[in-house]
C-alpha cells in the first residue's frame, strides 16, 4: 500500500497529521509524507484513517 498527497489540493487543515503522525507531518503548513514507498503493515490502518479524515480528499492510498 502506498500513501500519496496531492499538495496542490491540500489546504493545511492538519487532521491527517493528527491521526497519523508516523506517516505525515506539516511542511510549510501542508501535509508531507514521512515514508517513502510502501506504508509499513503496522501503519496501514493509520494511513486509511488519514485518508478518511481529510476534508478535501488530498490523500489517497493505492
Amino acid at each position: 500500500m502506498k500513501l500519496t498527497v496531492d499538495r496542490g489540493r491540500c489546504e493545511g487543515h492538519g487532521l491527517c497529521e493528527g491521526v497519523a503522525p508516523e506517516l505525515l507531518s506539516a511542511d510549510e503548513g501542508y501535509a508531507a509524507l514521512l515514508v517513502d514507498g510502501d506504508v509499513p503493515t503496522e501503519l496501514q490502518s493509520a494511513a486509511k484513517t488519514a485518508v478518511r479524515v481529510c476534508p478535501i480528499a488530498a490523500l489517497r492510498v493505492t
